[in-house]
């Protein structure tokens, strides 16, 4: 473990698109989504245990959720849990965070993470990571994690690379908003188009450096919070200056604009969960393409279904072709995995 490595987990997010297991109350990075015991912050805490100590993990999140992340990673100190006034999108987020570790940690090689998404392939993945950090230490460079595509998926983001070698840090030419399906297929051909899985690596002093850069203004907020931070006064005068920050992505604030951006492309076996669709692609399945989670399922003449029941004591369900049943907290959703894009909407319409 490098005593200068430090982690940061962003955790803010009410993951609405797999509703109703997901909700504002409890979003999809706190709940068991596969069925393996662990919740989706827990699997991304264990990804980066072996990097550094738990005192050395941060978790950005919103107020309400708190307590959650005290109860679910109980080894993170608690001074190390910080929490928004109001969500202001991944810049600030990522901003307050790193300015945080500067304050004590000036030496701090820093790796930033979703909370919510998945990753099969761990081993590959703790290389990529330890290249990266090995790579951004001392040197003024932000290196990004791209996943090497599998299918010409609409659904994420792209980075173009300067050149397209697996596992090694590469200049970024670019980075591209979710593209329509023949962009992605082309994409796909090129081989040197990666996908954003939203996974940074720096040194605090190169982000800090970044965000005086190219996103001033939330650099000088962070400024003005920088002497009470440790302080008595570190919440109040977050609650004042935090919600004066831009509404705004780390990608659009600084990788967009920055030449010392690289990428580090491997398959990982990535994913971040985004529908029901995806979470059934990762899950096991019987012979009949079905993939349950509960205590007793019992499936007669159904094929190609997700049922996500964990709560319920018994649920029998016949001859459904292709669709989701999921429930949480008295909510269900009967819904054809081919229509799932709507279940956003459906939530919002309750």
């Amino acid at each position: 473990m490098d005593k200068n490595t430090h982690v940061v987990i962003m955790a803010g997010g009410i993951g609405s698109r797999l509703w109703p297991a997901s909700t504002p109350e409890t979003p999809k990075q706190f709940i068991d989504v596969l069925g393996t015991g662990r919740t989706l912050i827990q699997l991304t805490a264990d990804r980066f245990r072996p990097l550094c100590d738990m005192s050395h993990f941060w978790v950005v999140t919103s107020e309400r959720y708190v307590e959650t992340v005290k109860a679910q990673l109980p080894e993170i100190p608690d001074d190390n849990i910080l929490a928004e006034p109001e969500a202001r999108n991944t810049a600030p987020c990522i901003a307050y965070s790193c300015w945080k570790i500067a304050s004590r940690f000036p030496d701090a090689n820093i790796v930033v993470t979703p909370a919510d998404a998945i990753v099969l392939k761990t081993e590959a993945f703790s290389r990529i990571i330890s290249a990266a950090l090995a790579f951004s230490s001392g040197r003024k460079a932000v290196v990004t994690v791209g996943i090497v595509p599998t299918r010409p998926e609409t659904g994420y983001g792209y980075i173009c690379a300067g050149e397209a070698e697996n596992g090694k840090i590469v200049k970024v030419r670019s980075f591209k908003e979710k593209p329509d399906l023949a962009t992605a297929e082309a994409y796909l051909k090129d081989g040197n188009y990666f996908w954003n899985a939203g996974i940074f690596v720096w040194s605090v002093r190169t982000i800090v450096e970044q965000f005086h850069r190219y996103s001033p203004a939330i650099a000088g907020i962070m400024d003005r919070l920088a002497p009470h931070l440790y302080t008595d006064r570190e919440n109040e005068v977050l609650k004042e200056l935090f919600p004066q920050c831009e509404k705004i992505s780390i990608d659009y604030a600084v990788m967009e604009k920055s030449p010392d951006i690289y990428v580090a492309a491997a398959d990982l076996g990535w994913s971040d969960l985004g529908s029901w669709g995806s979470v059934k692609s990762h899950m096991s399945q019987d012979v009949n393409g079905n993939s349950t989670v509960g205590q007793d399922i019992r499936l007669f003449g159904c094929r190609n279904c997700l049922v996500h029941l964990p709560s319920m004591k018994t649920a029998v369900i016949e001859g459904l072709d292709g669709y989701v049943i999921i429930e949480r907290n008295g909510r269900i959703v009967i819904c054809r995995l081919s229509e799932e894009q709507h279940i956003k909407e459906y939530s919002a319409n309750r």
